[in-house]
C-alpha cells in the first residue's frame, strides 16, 4: 500500500509535492529513505523532491550522507543525477570525499551515461578537488577530448569554466586551446 508521500510523488505536480513536504516535515525522513532505496518510481522522484526542499548543508541529511554515497553506484541515471545534486549542496566530511571522488570519476568516465549525470559527477569532482588540490592532475586527465566528445558545446564550456575557477593559471591555456578546437 502506498504511503501518503508515495501517492503525492506519483500523482502530483512539483509545486504540490513541495507544498506537501513543507506541510508535513515529519515525512522528510521517509523522503530520504525513499531517495536512497530502489523503489521506483518513488526513489528518483523522492531525491528530486528532496533537492527542491532541502537547505544547503541540510542537517537532516547529515546522518544519511554515507548511505547516499554508498547507493550511488547501483542507482538508475535519473536517481543518480538527483542524488549528485543533493551532494553538491552538502558540506562533505573528509571521511567521505575519497570514496565519492572515485565514484564520480567512474561515472564521468562512462561515456554512455546521460550527459546531465556525467556533468553533475564532474561538478562534485571539482568541488572535492578545491579542498584537495593534489587531485588537480587527475582532473586534467579527465578532460581529455574523448571524455568531452559526447557532450554538447554548452556543457564543454561549463567544464572549462569549472577548470578555470579551480586553478585559473594552470588550466587557462589548455582550456583556451580546447575551446578553439570545439568552436571549429
Amino acid at each position: 500500500m502506498e504511503s501518503p508521500l508515495e501517492h503525492i510523488l506519483t500523482h502530483s505536480y512539483k509545486a504540490e509535492m513541495i507544498s506537501y513536504l513543507k506541510a508535513h516535515p515529519e515525512d522528510f525522513n521517509e523522503a530520504i529513505k525513499l531517495a536512497i532505496s530502489d523503489k521506483q518510481p518513488y526513489s528518483w522522484r523522492a531525491a528530486w523532491l528532496l533537492w527542491s526542499c532541502m537547505d544547503d548543508n541540510d542537517p537532516r541529511l547529515h546522518r544519511y550522507l554515507k548511505k547516499i554515497i554508498d547507493t550511488l553506484p547501483v542507482t538508475s541515471d535519473s536517481q543518480l543525477r538527483e542524488l549528485l545534486l543533493i551532494l553538491q549542496r552538502m558540506e562533505l566530511k573528509d571521511d567521505y570525499t575519497g570514496k565519492l571522488f572515485n565514484i564520480c570519476v567512474s561515472v564521468w568516465e562512462k561515456l554512455g551515461k546521460q550527459p546531465s549525470v556525467r556533468i553533475n559527477a564532474f561538478k562534485l569532482i571539482v568541488k572535492i578537488a578545491k579542498k584537495h588540490p593534489e587531485l588537480s592532475d587527475e582532473i586534467i586527465y579527465l578532460t581529455q577530448f574523448h571524455y568531452l566528445d559526447t557532450l554538447s558545446n554548452a556543457v564543454k564550456k561549463s567544464v572549462f569554466k569549472m577548470l578555470d575557477d579551480l586553478k585559473p593559471n594552470r588550466f587557462l591555456e589548455k582550456s583556451k586551446i580546447i575551446s578553439l578546437q570545439i568552436s571549429f
